[in-house]
């Protein structure tokens, strides 16, 4: 009766390649690939030391053909975003040695995931989890995982799976959200567009107070607009800040930390305007498509987002700020082959001319290095 193997699995699951297993199982790294790849049936004395190697029982690498598999045993990961619930489908992604578990976005239909969580530990953030994994055969070092709250960064997916077999994995958040998971070395690359409120620049303020030692690079996104988002036709007569204030006409904001508040803050303040006078002002959506998306569905009048979140909706939209949006790169990562994918896109005119026409973005210093 032919073997089955769960090495490929359980190796993933512990954050080991195959060249660092067969170091410390004495072998040489063809073997492990020959195990993995049913070309090769290990001894008893390799079976126990790779089983002891990885933590697990000899049977959960091997079993018989036909044999029902158990199972898997649930693993423990750090999981980014809001509060975790059991049966939530999650995106995994190797940080480091970090394993990093996003909540993969349900579309109109089921989300691609890695696993489901079966259990949380504790309400703080990050947050730990159990995850029960399905069995994953994606090639070691080609995800990466990218924080942030511009929604133009998923055309950049199709083009690096096209590459190089990138998969990029999103977790959505604020700009200063996604900067403080580069600090704790959460995610590969941050997307940001803080403005500083002294000099008017963006994001390289932000960054140098997270990293005043550097060890960051910057590199510029796209340029895009931002403003408000109101329904076709502008129903409200929305001219400016001043009009948030009015009866009958509701908001929706984003979270402390995100860009899109702290325009929203100086145009109230502009406007002479207090933030208790606007309907909605505590009212949050996560990112710039779910609140254009409630603006859509009639829940607020009007929202802050990007130009490309009131076009993917049919929605007005009038222009308050034009923003550079960089994304930050931990330097000991800038080397990844998947990063290295990325930052070679930005410089290809076929992503630039998506960026343009599916979002509006200006691109003309799209790939530019502000911070080495």
């Amino acid at each position: 009766m032919d073997t089955r193997t769960e090495l490929p699995r359980v190796r993933r699951q512990r954050g080991m390649s195959a060249a660092q297993l067969a170091a410390l199982a004495g072998v040489s790294r063809q073997t492990i690939y020959a195990i993995e790849g049913g070309e090769y049936i290990p001894n008893t004395t390799l079976a126990l030391q790779l089983a002891r190697l990885l933590e697990v029982r000899v049977e959960d690498l091997f079993r018989l053909e036909g044999e029902v598999a158990p199972p898997p045993k649930p693993i423990s990961v750090e999981l980014l975003g809001d509060a975790a619930r059991k049966g939530q489908a999650v995106q995994l992604c190797h940080v480091g040695k970090r394993l990093v578990g996003v909540a993969a976005v349900p579309q109109p239909m089921l989300p691609f995931a890695d696993g489901v969580v079966v259990g949380v530990a504790g309400s703080r953030t990050p947050q730990r989890a159990d995850i029960r994994v399905f069995p994953n055969d994606d090639p070691e070092g080609k995800r990466i995982l990218v924080a942030g709250c511009d929604p133009g960064i998923s055309l950049l997916a199709q083009p690096l799976a096209k590459a190089g077999g990138v998969e990029m994995i999103v977790a959505p958040s604020s700009s200063q959200r996604a900067l403080e998971w580069l600090k704790e070395g959460s995610v590969h690359i941050a997307g940001t567009h803080l403005r500083d409120a002294s000099t008017g620049e963006y994001n390289l303020a932000a960054i140098r107070r997270l990293f005043p030692k550097g060890g960051v690079k910057v590199v510029t996104f796209a340029i895009w607009e931002q403003g408000l988002v109101f329904a076709a036709g502008n129903p409200k007569n929305i001219r400016g800040a001043e009009d948030l204030a009015r009866p009958g006409v509701s908001i929706v904001n984003r979270e402390k930390g995100a860009g899109s508040r702290d325009l929203l803050d100086r145009e109230l303040e502009r406007a002479g305007v207090t933030a208790r006078s606007v309907k909605g002002y505590d009212r949050i959506a996560h990112g710039h498509l779910p609140a254009a998306l409630a603006v859509s569905l009639g829940e607020a009048d009007c929202c802050v987002a990007t130009r490309s979140a009131a076009q993917a909706f049919g929605l007005g939209f009038l222009p308050l700020a034009t923003e550079r949006y960089d994304l930050a790169i931990r330097r000991q990562f800038v080397k990844l082959p998947a990063v290295e994918a990325l930052l070679d896109g930005l410089n290809r005119a076929a992503l630039r001319r998506r960026l343009e026409l599916l979002a509006g973005y200006d691109t003309s210093r799209t790939g530019e290095v502000r911070v080495t």
